[in-house]
């Protein structure tokens, strides 16, 4: 059954909820749907008082060191914390307090070529047991293409089911956004989560796009339970209107 999985992004220090892809490293500022007069650590404390574990603190770029820390220090061991991970700052992180380290962008070099040897010498000091693999992705035309970058920069690698055979050893779960859905409230990525939901091999979390409480049903439906679910935007505690976070505690205890 597909259980809620909970986030918090980061940006400058902030709980934001920013629209996918519009996050850059120059021009204009990223488009935000939400920023919470909160502490980050704030909505940790939540999700451990309503035993929500999995969920994942996201750190959009520099400035978020400090506020992922206490995140982690209010729900120790009950989130993963992904941005900017790589093989130097790893146990870092879990010595922190997250559960799991996500990474995407250290496993490429600059031009988005994928480097195994990157991600064995990770998984030889951490262990796949605390690692999580970030597949997010944009549709292409070969299906759907692992973004790096904050969703910049294509790489070469598709998300397929030989592409989740291949890295499955590897990482404990998958972490997957639609970004080309991620923060519209428009409706998920139906064929994506088809997609994950009929390979099924490890634990994973779809994020993008959910609008209301009939998406997360959807997500449900379509990966036959197999596929966990965030809520971003259309979450009431991030000033949306189409989700309340109350029935997604009950859906997933």
């Amino acid at each position: 059954m597909t259980k809620f999985r909970p986030c918090i992004d980061l940006h400058d220090g902030k709980v934001k909820q920013i629209v996918g892809g519009t996050l850059r490293d120059d021009g204009p500022g990223p488009r935000e749907n939400f920023v919470s007069d909160e502490s980050p650590a704030s909505f940790a404390a939540r999700y451990r008082a309503d035993n929500l574990t999995g969920g994942h603190i996201i750190k959009l770029g520099n400035g978020n060191d400090e506020a992922a820390r206490e995140a982690l220090a209010a729900w120790p061991g009950g989130m993963q914390l992904g941005g900017g991970i790589n093989a130097d700052n790893a146990q870092t992180w879990l010595d922190a307090g997250a559960s799991h380290v996500i990474v995407t962008s250290w496993l490429f070099s600059p031009e988005g070529q994928f480097l195994p040897d990157r991600l064995a010498t990770l998984v030889d000091r951490i262990g796949a047991q605390r690692l999580v693999i970030d597949l997010s992705c944009r549709r292409t035309a070969t299906g759907w293409t692992v973004a790096m970058n904050r969703w910049q920069t294509l790489t070469d690698l598709d998300v397929t089911p030989a592409t989740l055979d291949r890295l499955a050893a590897s990482c404990d779960e998958f972490l997957i956004h639609a970004a080309d859905v991620e923060g519209l409230c428009g409706g998920i990525d139906q064929d994506l989560v088809k997609l994950l939901g009929g390979w099924a091999g490890r634990p994973m979390t779809y994020a993008g796009g959910v609008a209301t409480m009939a998406d997360v049903d959807l997500v449900d439906t379509l990966s036959k339970g197999n596929v966990d679910v965030t809520v971003g935007s259309a979450l009431d505690i991030f000033g949306g209107k189409g989700v309340r976070y109350a029935e997604l505690v009950k859906l997933s205890n």
